[in-house]
């Protein structure tokens, strides 16, 4: 069984899109469902953002599911200037935690090594460092997953579309808008963006837009791409 883990439900919104039928799985994780898919079935599964987390929603897959691979899957920030919203990355290193497969697909992407990272790479200058040490692009899940992958000998893909580029910081710290237990707060986001809603509320607006962007061009990527495992 392949499972797709991410950060958030909405990056698998192209997927689901595209699927004969889901339905939802009774797991101790924030998303689980179960899809039929092409000529078989696939889990997708979402537990916020960071490794925490996405070290939690691998070990239930791993009780749960017969687990023969795992797709860490979503977004990602740029991290090379030839990155643009929307194009599909397939990271072939996971800088730190090891190598990745790649799907078999017609389909044109960009890849190379990511680095992951336990908090949002907010500003370009950040992401011009994690750049220095040979990364392509930043998430804030995939190394774990490499790494419990690697551990229990399954293999590891790593699918990412990107959504905000290189050269390109926020105006709000993401990172100040997560709560106790690692996730982000709607509630944060909206009362920051309420101070300052000439800079912030734009903002948003756009990332919206590149997310849904994205989540296509995954959903697309997916439906066109095999998995040999």
């Amino acid at each position: 069984m392949l499972v797709f883990i991410a950060a958030e439900a909405r990056e698998f919104d192209g997927i689901l899109r595209r699927a004969a039928r889901s339905y939802s799985l009774r797991c101790p994780i924030v998303f689980c469902r179960k899809v039929l898919w092409k000529d078989g079935e696939i889990v997708l599964m979402a537990n916020g953002p960071g490794s925490e987390l996405a070290g939690v929603a691998a070990g239930v897959a791993r009780e749960s599911q017969p687990l023969g691979a795992i797709v860490s899957f979503g977004f990602c920030g740029a991290l090379d200037p030839a990155l643009g919203p929307g194009d599909v990355f397939v990271a072939s290193e996971v800088l730190g935690a090891g190598p990745a497969l790649l799907p078999r697909t017609s389909l044109t992407y960009k890849s190379g090594s990511l680095v992951s990272i336990d908090h949002v790479a907010v500003t370009a200058a950040e992401k011009a460092e994690l750049a220095a040490a040979g990364a392509m692009a930043v998430d804030m899940e995939a190394g774990v997953l490499a790494t419990r992958a690697r551990e229990w000998d399954v293999p590891f893909f790593c699918i990412r579309a990107v959504t905000d580029t290189a050269h390109e910081s926020f105006a709000l710290d993401f990172n100040r808008m997560r709560n106790q237990d690692g996730r982000f707060s709607r509630t944060r986001i909206i009362a920051a963006a309420m101070r300052r809603p000439g800079v912030l509320v734009p903002e948003l607006r756009k990332l919206d837009r590149r997310c849904r962007q994205a989540s296509e061009a995954l959903g697309e990527f997916v439906e066109n791409c095999r998995f040999d495992i």
